[in-house]
């Protein structure tokens, strides 16, 4: 009986289990997309990650509201602290991102050419990757004096406000910005499938530019705003052809280098700006790993100094140094230059476009009217409403006997205003704005100045509404705001601009120290440089347990290495990266030093010399590819190249060669052919996959391939062929690689 209890149980069970598998299988991926994933992409660009055309992202529009409504634009500073809790009734991200938020916004920070935030306390820097902000505990802060750009008139209805997260109060949208601070602060910003980096330019400039754009829309920007400008300073190494190019499109980059000076006296160099993007901890390390790796000898010490009158980094210079080739050399091998992107990408109207300069002024310019054109309205009802009051009080004023009388004998209160509306043909308003006058001011000069107001709300009316027909007189009051804007808070450049001349001109080209040196390279891919003197008085070569001489040759300092790994790619390097070595070290693994990828092996190190000759490669499967050296030649001094020869078999051979050579391919069935390498024809495509060279039989592949003068073969007429493939001869035992061995018994 209990069996058949349970039965019933456990099929409604599985048929639960069905339903639901039924459900999950008939979901669609991209209504889950749809429903899920696009609304929070959406949330990410719209909401959080991109800037709009008031240059903020919301997360510093709400702080900056905050302290605006908390009335820190007149207030002295307060408590971060206190402001970090005040934002999050609007901001619900928590404290810590609204602080991370101000600190980036505040003077002491230095990450804005102009902070909204005037600080007092520790609150980093930007050109400091290790130098932690001070809790919101222990720092204060105010609005800038350069806000009440922002906010100026924004309680003139010239932006929509809009409900915070939970309903409960109200914020501004936007905030209206007198001048174009999209241009001016530096923004970054990486979103779901898209991002932003907009580099900041001088304000007097932008406000110069964005009057000459308003005038003649046709305008040469680089005239007035020949290129951005950082609060870290640098020198922009310029290009008016890019950068009329990024201006035209709002992609593209540009290189910023530090500015330096020599000081003679102590023979060191103060580096004490530095480019936008990097850190001075980024720099002093770069520079410590050249130093441990031998590449820059010239430096005896190189430390942060910065302190508050700056940033400050110092390098001591051993005696003899060339201050200006060993800062061009620190430039192309640190961060000491280095590149900025541009991708001017903001949000319009709630979508996202890449826009250049020029366009950007166009939509600013069409914002920044509709605000003024929204202000003026808004002053115009108000005075609207106050003549409407006044022409009220006007006709009471002509008989305020009449009005006294009224009041006096009407009985209820209710109806004074009913009955001051019937004897003098007012409206409601107008009713009750008379009724509220105090007795004191029914005198003749309260009469006389309030007739006078009339004139003059009138007249002012006027203007006002012409100001609203025309375009011009709402572009004018817009270029005088930009102006007034430019006066006041305007500065000179902090970034000067290099020309392509000048920086030839100062970066001369590294001098290699020249001398004879002897390389050797082990099987297992050690390298060693021994100078002359140093290999006279050696003893025997040291090697690892297992590890043997693979090869060596007398070479100079300057030589250049190409190392082929088993990865089809090949290493660009010279004698002269690595350090003078001794017989009775292992020397450099080659590996290791050339940042080779894991797992990745030496399979032959080549001196190319002046790139005459050729590479030969012997694959498994009998072909061979002759690929001439001048394929391999790069600018760099030292470079991975990819493709560095064919994939498609396995490697059995790689032969280094200034001349042809005759070479023994022997095959895993017992035969041998020898052929010349002039056989073979040259080619410029290092992954070519060469010419069969060897028939082989199914199953059957290339062992090995050897000189023919290492081979040990006597018979060579057995052996070698006129044209190519062919399929060889079996071996014989005298000619068999074995018998030559015998001689090191």
């Amino acid at each position: 009986m209990a069996k058949k209890k349970t039965e019933p149980k456990i099929n409604r069970n599985i048929a639960n289990v069905e339903g639901l598998r039924a459900e999950i299988l008939e979901q669609n991926i991209t209504d889950t997309l749809e429903l899920n994933y696009m609304p929070y992409a959406m949330s990410v660009i719209v909401s959080r990650a991109i800037p709009e055309i008031d240059g903020f992202k919301p997360s510093h529009r709400k702080l900056l509201y905050t302290m605006y409504d908390m009335g820190l634009l007149t207030k002295p500073r307060t408590k971060s602290a206190n402001i970090v809790g005040q934002t999050m009734r609007l901001n619900p991200h928590g404290d810590a991102a609204i602080y991370e938020t101000m600190v980036r916004l505040a003077r002491g920070n230095e990450a804005l050419n102009h902070p909204f935030v005037d600080s007092k306390g520790n609150f980093g820097k930007i050109y400091s990757r290790d130098m932690a902000y001070a809790a919101s505990r222990y720092t204060e802060a105010k609005l800038d004096g350069i806000c009440a750009e922002l906010f100026r008139d924004i309680d003139s209805d010239t932006v929509d406000f809009v409900d915070n997260y939970d309903g409960t109060m109200k914020e501004p949208s936007l905030l209206p910005t007198t001048y174009p601070n999209v241009l001016v602060s530096n923004n970054k910003g990486i979103a779901v499938g898209m991002a932003s980096n907009i580099c900041g330019f001088n304000l007097r400039e932008v406000c110069l530019t964005a009057i000459a754009r308003i005038k003649d829309p046709s305008c040469d920007l680089l005239e007035t705003l020949p290129a951005p400008d950082f609060p870290t300073g640098g020198e922009i190494l310029y290009d008016p052809l890019q950068m009329a190019e990024i201006y035209r499109t709002g992609r593209g980059s540009f290189s910023v280098r530090a500015k330096r000076r020599y000081v003679k006296e102590g023979n060191l160099i103060e580096i004490y700006e530095i480019p936008y993007t990097t850190t001075t901890e980024a720099i002093l390390d770069k520079v410590a790993d050249l130093m441990k790796a031998g590449k820059v000898r010239e430096i005896a010490d190189m430390r942060d100094e910065t302190d508050l009158s700056g940033l400050k980094l110092t390098i001591d210079l051993k005696r003899g140094t060339d201050p200006d080739k060993l800062m061009a050399r620190l430039m192309k091998q640190t961060t000491l230059m280095d590149n900025f992107p541009c991708n001017f990408n903001i949000l319009i109207a709630g979508m996202p476009r890449v826009m250049g300069v020029g366009e950007i002024l166009e939509e600013w310019t069409a914002w920044r009217t509709e605000c003024v054109r929204r202000r003026v309205y808004f002053q115009l009802q108000k005075k609207k409403d106050r003549l409407h009051l006044l022409k009220g009080l006007r006709k009471i004023l002509l008989d305020i006997d009449l009005a006294i009388k009224i009041i006096r004998e009407t009985e209820l209160d209710a109806e004074v205003i009913p009955n001051l509306m019937i004897g003098f043909g007012i409206d409601q308003i107008q009713a009750e704005f008379v009724a509220e006058i105090k007795l004191r001011n029914i005198n003749k000069e309260y009469i006389l100045k309030r007739l006078q107001d009339t004139e003059i709300l009138e007249k002012e009316i006027e203007e006002l509404e012409d100001i609203l027909s025309s375009d011009r007189k709402i572009k004018n009051i817009i270029v005088k705001e930009l102006k007034e804007v430019a006066d006041k808070y305007g500065n000179d450049r902090k970034t000067t601009l290099v020309y392509e001349t000048q920086v030839m001109a100062e970066e001369p080209e590294e001098e290699i120290p020249d001398y004879p040196v002897t390389v050797f390279v082990s099987k297992e891919g050690y390298f060693k440089k021994i100078t002359p003197q140093s290999l006279r008085m050696s003893g025997e070569q040291k090697f690892k347990e297992g590890d043997s001489l693979a090869f060596s040759r007398e070479v100079t300092n300057r030589a250049e290495l190409l190392v082929f790994t088993d990865k089809c790619q090949v290493y660009k390097t010279r004698c002269a990266d690595f350090e003078d070595s001794k017989a009775s070290l292992l020397g450099d693994f080659l590996p290791g030093k050339l940042g080779m990828d894991e797992g990745e092996s030496v399979l032959a190190v080549c001196l190319p010399e002046d790139y005459k000759g050729f590479m030969l490669f012997v694959f498994e499967n009998g072909k061979a590819a002759r690929v001439e050296l001048s394929a391999y030649e790069t600018k760099s001094n030292r470079r991975k190249l990819t493709g560095a020869y064919s994939d498609k078999s396995p490697l059995k051979a790689v032969f280094c060669l200034q001349e042809d050579r005759q070479l023994a391919v022997y095959a895993t069935d017992g035969r041998c052919l020898i052929f010349s390498t002039a056989q073979l024809q040259g080619k410029t495509t290092r992954n070519t996959q060469g010419v069969a060279v060897m028939s082989l039989k199914k199953n059957k592949v290339v062992d090995k391939v050897l000189p023919l003068e290492e081979s040990g073969i006597h018979n060579e007429a057995r052996y070698r062929v006129k044209s190519l493939p062919a399929a060889g001869a079996l071996l014989k035992e005298e000619d068999a690689e074995e018998k030559q061995m015998g001689f090191l018994e």
